[in-house]
């Protein structure tokens, strides 16, 4: 049994503020004994203003957050996955970038955002990630972690389902999806596809979510869950800030495939025939 712990935060528009914020819940996620802390999307800077965040953007060498992180990772002797921080990259653009720490503060594996969200909501908000951000171009897994291996998505990811297959095909034991989803879409859509997708993939999902009113006027629906193979919530954070916890008991994957064996049963899908 391992116990991990969930920061549900709501992200500013300070970097400095934000850094903090998460050097106290890496701490308190040590002292109540975790083992591993997840932390939502855009964990060191949540900014709509495009000119006034780019301010703040730095490579990943120089991110003042990243280092503070690491830094409280290694004194507090705790891994963390850093949901994910908006680092600059060689193509001008930026990158919504995942980071997995191990507990000597050293950065064990990177995942760039595979999918970006481009849409117009009948709100009126008017989401174009690409005008910003560069797409990942890769899978990752990372082996020995707490939860053992652990399979890196980010938000919008969770909507494809061929991603989440992936990972769990090359045996994931975890899969980690931190967001900032918008309420009218929490509300939809959040549980059912978190639900779904541990259920498919016959694994453990941990979702690390923005939640409230933030600084620069967005809202987002938090629910931070927690999500056993079999759909089961461990953990639902509802709409308030702070640290969570659950157990993850790695042996319930094994007992849920044998029940329900579908990994063992996929099939090569032939292309569609129009008839």
């Amino acid at each position: 049994m391992t116990r991990i712990a969930v920061f549900q935060s709501t992200t500013g528009i300070d970097p400095a503020s934000n850094a903090r914020a998460l050097a106290g819940a890496i701490e308190n996620a040590a002292s109540g004994g975790a083992e591993m802390l997840f932390t939502p999307e855009m964990s060191g800077l949540l900014d709509r203003d495009s000119a006034r965040a780019a301010q703040h953007l730095r490579p990943q060498e120089q991110d003042e957050v990243l280092a503070a992180c690491c830094e409280a990772a290694s004194r507090h002797r705790i891994w963390l996955h850093l949901g994910s921080l908006a680092v600059l990259v060689d193509d001008g653009k930026v990158a919504n970038r995942a980071f997995v720490v191990d507990r000597e503060g050293k950065i064990r594996a990177t995942y760039d955002k595979l999918h970006l969200f481009d849409v117009d909501l009948p709100t009126g908000e008017s989401w174009r990630e690409s005008n910003v951000y560069s797409a990942g171009k890769g899978v990752v897994l990372v082996n020995g972690t707490p939860v053992g291996k652990l399979g890196l998505t980010i938000c919008y990811d969770l909507r494809f389902p061929g991603l989440f297959a992936r990972l769990a095909e090359s045996d994931a034991d975890v899969i980690a999806v931190p967001a900032a989803f918008t309420v009218p879409t929490g509300k939809a859509h959040w549980h059912v596809l978190l639900r779904a997708r541990a259920i498919e993939a016959g694994l453990f999902v941990v979702a690390a979510a923005q939640v409230g009113h933030h600084e620069d006027g967005r809202t987002t629906f938090g629910h931070s869950l927690v999500v056993d193979p079999w759909g089961e919530v461990l953990l639902d954070m509802a709409d308030e800030p702070g640290v969570g916890f659950a157990e993850i008991d790695l042996k319930r994957i094994s007992d849920v495939r044998s029940r329900i064996p579908a990994l063992n049963h996929r099939r090569p899908i032939p292309d569609a025939v129009t008839l």
